[in-house]
This record gives structure tokens, C-alpha cells and sequence, in this order.
């Protein structure tokens, strides 16, 4: 960080004192202004790598100074200094575009950690920009917009929310504002919230101490402490319990845990992200999700489309996806006319996990180079109400009522039924192959890393 420049704003000289010193002890070059006009002023002079301001200043607010720069510095990241428990400032100003925000009065290893990450910023951002260009397939306008969003808000240290249906790839957008950010470095931590039983969820969250409660044999570090100096990105956050949101929303706004059985709490350095495929605004009017969290978590929101928006895309997206099913040691499978025709008409209630289920399967079942719409088998649509009580000869009949229950396997529970699926085909090719894995992966077209990722992930592999 040495001969990096910090611009200081704030009318208070104890305060722009301290912070100098801190600074210069650091290593960092520091230049103070007193009022917004100064600061402005001074920005367009010295071009500092990171500007400190105050939310009240004699002519104006901090506010104004993050909305000046973000519109003519926008790679110059600005961090508020906001009264203790201001949350709606701070609020205002990440929304204005602050890169972070500290509370008063000031504490000192808080305020390192948070230029340390500002710095890491770099001041040209075509890099990052291009890489998100690289990482996140096609060209639908939404998808050019969503690009947009990840590269800007990879700079900030603002909670955002990103909403999309199931499958849409929220975790990939997530994954792709930590790894083009200042935390790239660090770990990021993913956690499903509606897959942690709730008498559980607060020792996963925050960890606990030995003996704190039975069957706490050792000391655990909670998933925020595990995603120190990184990202923490919780999923399908509507399912978290009322007892728990409270919780959360202190550690938010604290910046601090204390885990199960602790007397103290611990700071915490994280970067919040959070998802759901549930409309949040709704679930706070049916009272299931709290109004104060909602607007703590939901700072920033990002709308992720559906695949049936970007439609457009669809033969991008299948050539990615089989280049990475099969892998570099065989030829690139390809879909012919017919099955993209077949996969244009389809509506994918399941987005783009369900066209990697769809394409995985269909690989497995063509000659592994060309797959035609006769090897896409698309989930059957569901058998109309009338139709299940009209013919009781069909109810009688073995075969009909085995079709039916293909016909509604997939509801409700696609993922199961993809798996079950693939499950069978996979079985089948292993028995014929007398479990030779290696020639179980040829016959089904795919690469030996390929099939032994299934195996694991159906429980196949013994």
C-alpha cells in the first residue's frame, strides 16, 4: 500500500488528526479537506485511491461527495463515516454507491481492514469487467445488464439480495462479485439456509464452544468466522426461521457474532450476499420474513432471468455446457437442428440446471458427438385432473397406471426424478460393462471424470 493516497473528509481536526496518523502509519500517503466543496475540488486534483468522508459536513452531506463520485471517479471507492447506530445512513450511502461505511467512534483494527480492502481495488477496471464478460454465457439484453450489475457492485461492500427463480444460477452471479472484488482472495462460503435444521442453525451460523450444549464435544467455528476476510453468501434466506433473522440482523449491523456458549461476541470481517427464489417483499407482508432484516440484506438487489428470457442464448449456453460434460480428451459433442428446435419449444421450469440435467442425459443416451431431439426426453406434462378419474378402464390397467405416475414423477420433485433417471441409465451401462468405469464412460459417451463425478454425486461409486 505505500504511496497509495487517502483523501480525508471531515470538519472535526480530532478526527481528521487520528485518522491521519492511523493512515500514515500504514504507509499511506493522506490529504484532508474540512467541507464538501473542498473535497470535490481535491478529488479532481490529487486522484487519491480512496476518499474518507463524514456523513455531515458544514456545506452539505457525505452523500452528495459518494454521488459526485461516483458519477465523474467511479473507480475511486469512497467509505462513509456514519454516527453509532445510524443504519439508515449507512444504508443511504451504500445505496449511493459507498463502497463500505464505518461507525463512530471509530475503531482502529476496524478501520485498517476496511482500507486494506478498499486498496485492493483495482483503479482500472477492464480486468474484472472482462472476466465477468467471459464467465457469465450469453448475449440476451438482460444477461448484458446483469453483467453490468455484477462488475459494479464487485467493487462495494454492500449487502446485496439476488432474486431469481430455481436454477437460474444466483450462486454462479454470487460467486462472480466475490471473485472480480477486493476479497477474491479469501474463502467463499456458501450455505443453503433451508438445508439447516433450525436447532442447529445458530451454532452452523456462529459457531459454538465445548460443552455449551450436548454433543458439542470441541470448540467449532461458525460458517461467518469460516468466511473471515471473504464472502458469506447465504441461500434461500427466506427460510430462515424469526428467531434466527433476529439474530442475524444483529451480527449485520454489529458486525460481530458470539457464538453458542461464548459471553463474548467476536468480529467479524465479511462481505454479506444473500438469494432466494421467493419474493421477499411478500414474505415480509405475510409477516414470515422481518421488515427491518429485509432492508439490512436487501441494500442492493440483482434479478437474475429466468431462461425462458433469454431464450436467445439457449445454443450458447447447451455448447458450454457439453464442452464441460465431456471434457477435453474426447470430441465436443454438439446438438443437431432438431434438438435445438426441441429445446426452443420447451418452457424449463427447472432454467439452466434443468438444461444440464436435460443435456447430460441425452448424451448419454445419443452416439456422444451429435445429439438429436429423439435423444431429449423432457418430463411429461402433468396429467389433467378430468383425465385421472374419466377412464376406470385405464385405472385397472398396470401399464396406464405406470405411465401415469412417469407422467407426474416430475412434479414436485424434478430434481429426484432427473436423478432416479439418470440413476437407471447409469446402473444399466455399469452392470453391462461388468462395473468397468472406463469402459462404462465410453459407452455412455462421456469422460472417465465425468462419470465418476455422477457416481458420487447419485452414491453410486461403491
Amino acid at each position: 500500500m505505500s504511496g497509495q493516497s487517502v483523501l480525508i473528509v471531515d470538519d472535526e481536526p480530532d478526527i481528521r488528526e487520528l485518522l491521519d496518523i492511523t493512515l500514515s502509519r500504514m504507509g499511506l500517503n493522506t490529504h484532508s479537506a474540512e467541507n464538501l466543496e473542498d473535497a470535490i475540488a481535491m478529488v479532481g486534483n490529487i486522484q487519491p485511491d480512496l476518499c474518507l468522508t463524514d456523513m455531515r459536513l458544514p456545506d452539505g452531506n457525505g452523500i452528495s461527495l459518494v454521488e459526485y463520485i461516483q458519477r465523474e471517479h467511479s473507480h475511486i471507492p469512497v467509505a462513509m463515516i456514519t454516527a453509532h447506530g445510524s443504519v439508515e445512513t449507512a444504508i443511504s450511502a451504500l445505496k449511493a454507491g459507498a463502497f463500505d461505511f464505518i461507525s463512530k467512534p471509530i475503531e482502529l483494527d476496524t478501520l485498517r481492514k476496511l482500507v486494506s480492502t478498499a486498496l485492493q481495488l483495482e483503479m482500472d477496471t477492464t480486468r474484472a469487467e472482462s472476466a465477468v464478460d467471459r464467465e457469465l454465457i450469453g448475449q440476451a439484453p438482460a444477461i448484458g445488464l446483469l453483467r453490468q450489475q455484477i462488475s459494479k457492485l464487485a467493487r462495494s461492500q454492500a449487502p446485496v439480495h439476488i432474486y431469481g427463480e430455481s436454477g437460474t444460477g444466483k450462486e454462479v452471479v454470487a460467486r462472480l462479485m466475490h471473485n472480480n472484488g477486493p476479497r477474491a482472495a479469501g474463502a467463499f462460503v456458501a450455505v443453503n439456509c433451508g438445508a439447516i435444521p433450525h436447532e442447529l442453525m445458530e451454532s452452523e451460523l456462529f459457531g459454538h464452544l465445548k460443552g455449551s450444549f450436548t454433543g458439542a464435544q470441541q470448540d467449532k467455528i461458525g460458517l461467518f468466522q469460516a468466511a473471515s476476510g471473504g464472502t458469506l453468501f447465504l441461500d434461500e434466506v427466506a427460510d430462515l426461521p424469526l428467531q434466527m433473522q433476529v439474530k442475524l440482523l444483529r451480527a449485520i449491523q454489529e458486525k460481530s457474532v458470539r457464538p453458542v456458549g461464548a459471553s463474548e461476541e467476536q468480529p467479524t470481517d465479511i462481505r454479506l450476499l444473500s438469494a432466494t427464489h421467493k419474493d421477499l417483499a411478500k414474505e415480509v407482508a405475510a409477516g414470515r420474513f422481518r421488515e427491518d432484516l429485509y432492508y439490512r440484506i436487501n441494500v442492493i438487489d440483482v434479478s437474475v432471468p429466468s431462461l425462458r428470457e433469454r431464450l436467445q442464448d439457449l445454443e450458447e449456453l447447451t455448447q458450454s455446457i457439453l464442452q464441460g460434460i465431456t471434457g477435453a480428451d474426447r470430441p465436443r459433442a454438439h446438438l443437431d437442428e432438431s434438438a435445438l428446435a426441441a429445446l426452443r419449444r420447451y418452457h424449463f421450469p427447472g432454467n439452466v440446471r434443468e438444461l444440464e440435467n436435460i443435456l447430460e442425459r441425452a448424451l448419454a443416451l445419443s452416439d456422444g458427438e451429435r445429439i438429436t431431439a429423439d435423444d431429449l426426453q423432457f418430463p411429461s406434462p402433468p396429467v389433467a385432473q378430468s383425465a385421472r378419474h374419466d377412464s376406470k378402464a385405464e385405472e385397472k390397467t398396470p401399464a396406464a397406471a405406470h405411465g401415469a405416475t412417469e407422467h407426474t414423477a416430475a412434479y414436485g420433485d424434478l430434481e429426484g426424478y432427473l436423478e432416479r433417471v439418470e440413476r437407471d441409465i447409469i446402473s444399466a451401462a455399469l452392470q453391462e460393462c461388468r462395473w468397468n468405469k472406463t469402459a462404462t464412460a465410453k459407452m455412455l459417451g462421456i469422460s472417465f471424470r465425468s462419470l465418476r463425478y455422477r457416481l458420487s454425486k447419485l452414491g453410486l461409486e461403491d
